[in-house]
């Protein structure tokens, strides 16, 4: 769906829409007529459509607008004092450039990361390199376990989870059900060979860019547990 399709589709099928892929289409086509305004976008909007179905259309028309805002891809135009004036972000423009999935991933990588993937792996994925961002959180994983664990340079990825969880292994806790140690072992050896050891010796891409926060967000997680080990073995 083109960026001029809003006004191809009947009413319905603009309520029909989901919210985030409509309001991309209403900024899509409110830069394309260089609109500055969205109340008279709006009017401009309503002004020749149909009227069957046209005042469920304008509820979803606001609504797009309505998510514009939540998200930041439009703000208020500086130095106008017209709530109704309005300028496109800078993620705005990123959304439109990139599409819809990037605008997806984005919002769902959209919590508190630990602070060394809030230094080094967030600018990377809001910037498109999601291969890197990926590749670099897991890195930060890896990093984390061989200091925790007081373990050298001559172990990485697999190996290196291996004996960090290993039964005997500086991290393996002895309190806890043989299972749990094997499964939490396993756990952090699959997301080293799944994810950060293929990308250290080819190209991996990733398509969806989905894919890649939800990466991340598996390394905030092995991250975070790694933090409530410290904090249980310091305590």
């Amino acid at each position: 769906m083109g960026i001029s399709d809003l006004e191809t589709l009947s009413n319905d099928e603009i309520a029909a829409l989901p919210v985030d892929r409509r309001a991309l289409l209403v900024l899509a086509d409110a830069v394309q007529l260089d609109t500055w305004n969205w109340r008279n976008w709006c009017l401009g909007f309503s002004q020749n459509r149909p009227s069957p179905g046209l005042a469920t259309a304008e509820a979803a028309i606001a609504e797009a607008w309505g998510w514009l805002i939540s998200r930041t891809l439009i703000s208020t135009k500086g130095g106008s004092y017209d709530f109704h004036d309005f300028h496109v972000t800078t993620a705005g423009r990123e959304a439109l450039e990139r599409g819809l999935a990037y605008v997806q991933a984005t919002i769902r990588l959209d919590v508190e990361l630990v602070p060394s993937l809030e230094r080094k792996v967030r600018p990377q994925f809001l910037l498109g390199d999601f291969e890197l961002a990926a590749f670099a959180a897991m890195r930060e994983v890896e990093i984390a376990v061989r200091d925790l664990g007081g373990l050298g340079t001559d172990l990485v990825g697999v190996p290196l989870m291996q004996n960090a969880f290993r039964e005997g292994g500086p991290l393996h806790d002895p309190t806890v059900h043989p299972a749990e140690s094997v499964a939490q072992m396993n756990l952090y050896a699959g997301a080293m060979g799944l994810f950060k050891n293929p990308a250290s010796h080819r190209r991996v891409d990733y398509y969806d860019p989905s894919e890649a926060s939800e990466v991340i967000l598996l390394a905030d997680l092995l991250l975070r547990i790694l933090q409530r080990q410290r904090a249980s073995s310091s305590s």
